[in-house]
């Protein structure tokens, strides 16, 4: 074989090599990705069987399989997809636990890959009491193993230099003892926690306050906090606490004897439905605004309290005796149906007895 040949061989072993090489890595290389490998179900009743939830992903290019699952005990079981996972796809796997024995637990699951050499564990935690308390009518929202009687905070009709308060009150109803706090505070929210710690089955109160004077715009300001079980919790949707403030303007230009001068809104509706009614699609309205006073009508602000809306006004100043057209779409329903919040529209005027005008948006 002359030494061209012997080359192009050479060449052609040396190309399909990675091919080969890469067949048989290791699963460890695909790196198969768990949410959280440990899962605390918390409570639950003697022989009410509860059911952990893994989030995974395969960050790998390859396909994964799973090809065994073996747990600690047959009071265990787990369900797995049965078909190949393509690389980059997310999947979950659940554990259930019959809770046929009384007190803490702890439960484990080995799951094995194609090409995997060790196999991937999953653990689930909880407690089996003799008695399961229902909590969902006095805290029905839950972040984590923390309950709470809100899922949302409105600190409504507030002034400037007003440092209005909200308690919620919240019950730990996980296995371990929890330090209750509010995480990613703007700077005009502080929160505090009554008591400090909440041992299992205990509740207490998280209160927030408002600090105007770190509030600069009039209408309708919204940010999103997060109400964890301990201080440095990793945030999520599943602790998201959203908060609202409307802030309203000073109106005492028009005190006293100088309030017949004062502008005067007028809507022909405070409320309007969008959706599915009567059998036909409503995707708009439209009111009509008009200024029956005797200065200037100004809307300041047209903010919206949940997503899913879109809002058009032809003017923002009324002279006296003029109108406009406020037209209210709806652009996203499934956003609204889902929204924590009630959908409405919020405007900002110097009206003295209509600072603060809130149309209602029903959905169907």
């Amino acid at each position: 074989m002359t030494h061209k040949k012997i080359n192009k061989v050479l060449w052609r072993v040396l190309g399909i090599l990675p091919f080969y090489l890469f067949a048989f890595l290791p699963l460890n290389a695909q790196k198969v990705q768990v949410d959280h490998p440990e899962v605390n179900v918390g409570k639950t009743g003697f022989e009410m069987p509860v059911t952990a939830t893994f989030q995974l992903k395969n960050k790998g290019s390859r396909h994964l399989s799973i090809v065994d699952v073996k747990t600690d005990c047959g009071c265990t079981k787990v369900d797995y997809p049965k078909k190949s996972i393509g690389g980059g796809d997310r999947f979950t796997i659940s554990m259930t636990f019959d809770a046929r024995q009384l007190g803490h637990f702890t439960k484990q699951a080995a799951v094995w890959f194609n090409h995997s050499e060790k196999p991937l564990w999953l653990t689930m935690k909880g407690v089996v009491v003799t008695e399961l308390t229902d909590h969902s009518k006095n805290y029905p929202y839950a972040f984590g193993d923390l309950l709470a009687d809100v899922n949302n905070v409105e600190f409504d009709d507030v002034k400037q230099g007003e440092h209005p308060e909200v308690e919620i009150h919240v019950l730990n109803n996980g296995g371990s003892v929890m330090t209750p706090n509010i995480q990613h505070l703007p700077p005009y929210l502080i929160s505090m926690a009554t008591p400090e710690t909440l041992a299992p089955g205990r509740s207490g109160k998280v209160t927030l306050m408002l600090n105007t004077e770190h509030l600069h715009d009039f209408g309708l300001t919204q940010t999103t906090v997060y109400l964890a079980e301990q201080l440095g919790n990793r945030v999520s949707a599943d602790t998201e606490l959203p908060v609202s403030v409307v802030l309203l303007p000073n109106t005492t230009l028009y005190a006293g004897s100088n309030k017949q001068y004062a502008p005067h809104l007028e809507l022909s509706a405070d409320s309007l439905t969008l959706g599915v009614v009567k059998g036909k699609k409503r995707k708009s309205e439209v009111i009509t605004i008009t200024n029956t006073g005797r200065t200037a009508l100004k809307i300041s602000s047209l903010q919206m309290f949940t997503k899913g809306l879109k809002v058009t006004l032809d003017k923002r100043e009324l002279q006296p005796r003029e109108s406009t057209k406020l037209k209210i779409a709806m652009s996203d329903r499934s956003q609204l149906l889902k929204a924590r919040q009630k959908p409405r529209v919020l405007m900002i005027t110097n009206d003295p007895d209509h600072a603060k005008v809130v149309i209602k948006v029903n959905v169907k």
